[in-house]
């Protein structure tokens, strides 16, 4: 492999880690900032709206801005606002602002889904240059920061260790990943020429939108979204008030669906490979939706713990399969990847909200049913992802 290749290879590694990083050190610190903030279910969820809006202004953004600009200023843009953002969530949770917190979790929310188009649309053009499966393992690097900041977490957590330095520190972390990564990052990826543009107005072609088959695959992405961001946004407060866990042990299960991302993400690859992707998502829809069931309707501790498993293997390869799917199914792999990953969040808009409205009347345990439900959809749409001609062949038989 080329050494420049390489070098955008790990650079991407550590662009996928600083988010999760990130995220895992906010979301085990939930039933803290939680009480700080003296917020019921149904407030924690409008707080967590800011994460949802911040993501839709960053992920409908980050498509045009990637055609204009490239991946690498909208990468260094995101990932800059993600490595704010901790500082003021903190400030918000212990002066007991939620707006203040809510709007932290914006600009965090906005880091993250503009960044991780351009990244994604980094790592497709990676993956191709490479001739083998790139992207799960490149989401695998952002399941290990959520490892790595969950066990962090989960000391912080132990030891009474403040929120406020916890998050400041995390986001030094973040910068200095951000500025050593950002240096084996090119320029120019993704990008259309005003001549390309001028061109593609001269000759129309159909929406993407209007792609069938694409906007099945940004159903997939939707899904797999809502099953990770279930967990990021609330498993440490279902096991909490759901399963009668401490917070640190709430913590110390979010760390363990993390750990089965990353394993799930890393191992995934040669699997791919190996059986198919489409059916490969197939089956890890239905792991997901094994560990939803059990975790919402089996009254145990030691079950609930055993089905985060499944969850986390199950969530793992949803979300970069269907997105390498997106990547390659036609012309213009930088809008198509935007497109799916633009339907996909909506997960974020409207899933902390609704589940924190559903949870506050029927419990977090048993609001779990929604993402239960979209992700056995997904397993239904599976086809759709694997290379055009078995999928049309594939979708054809379900009809």
């Amino acid at each position: 492999m080329p050494i420049p290749l390489r070098r955008r290879r790990w650079a991407l590694y550590a662009l996928f880690l600083l988010p999760g990083l990130s995220m895992s050190a906010w979301v085990t610190r939930t039933p803290i900032v939680r009480d700080l903030l003296d917020a019921s279910t149904a407030q924690m969820g409008l707080v967590l709206f800011g994460l949802s809006v911040g993501s839709m202004i960053g992920i409908l953004s980050s498509g045009p801005l990637v055609m204009r600009l490239g991946t690498r200023p909208v990468v260094l843009a995101g990932s800059t606002l993600i490595v704010i953002a901790l500082p003021v969530i903190s400030l918000g949770a212990v002066a007991g602002m939620p707006l203040l917190t809510a709007f932290g979790l914006a600009l965090f929310g906005a880091g993250m889904g503009g960044g991780e188009v351009a990244m994604n649309v980094e790592g497709a053009e990676v993956e191709k240059l490479g001739g083998r499966p790139f992207l799960p393992a490149l989401h695998g690097c952002f399941s290990l920061g959520t490892v790595i900041g969950a066990g962090l977490g989960i000391l912080a957590n132990a030891v009474g260790f403040p929120v406020l330095p916890h998050l400041v520190l995390t986001s030094a972390i973040g910068a200095v990943l951000l500025v050593w990564a950002m240096r084996s990052i090119p320029s120019g990826v993704g990008l259309i020429s005003a001549e390309e543009r001028a061109e593609q107005t001269a000759t129309p072609r159909p929406a993407l939108w209007k792609d069938t088959r694409l906007v099945l695959i940004g159903c997939i992405v939707l899904a797999m979204a809502l099953a990770e961001g279930t967990a990021n946004d609330w498993l440490p407060l279902i096991m909490v008030d759901g399963h009668g866990f401490g917070a640190t042990m709430g913590s110390t299960v979010f760390a363990l669906f993390a750990a089965s991302m990353t394993v799930g993400r890393f191992a995934g690859g040669p699997i791919v490979a190996r059986v198919g992707r489409s059916r490969v998502l197939m089956v890890s829809a239905l792991f997901a939706a094994a560990g939803l069931v059990l975790i919402a309707f089996v009254d145990s501790q030691a079950v609930a713990v055993a089905a985060v498993v499944l969850w986390g293997l199950g969530a793992s390869l949803g979300f970069p399969l269907a997105l390498s799917a997106a990547g390659d199914s036609g012309t213009n792999p930088a809008a198509r990847v935007a497109l799916a990953s633009t339907i996909g969040y909506l997960a974020f808009l409207v899933g902390p909200p609704t589940l924190g409205f559903l949870g506050e009347h029927v419990g977090l345990r048993h609001a779990l049913v929604v993402p239960l439900a979209v992700v056995l959809v997904a397993a239904l749409l599976a086809p759709s992802t694997a290379p055009r001609i078995v999928a049309d062949e594939e979708l054809a038989r379900t009809r």
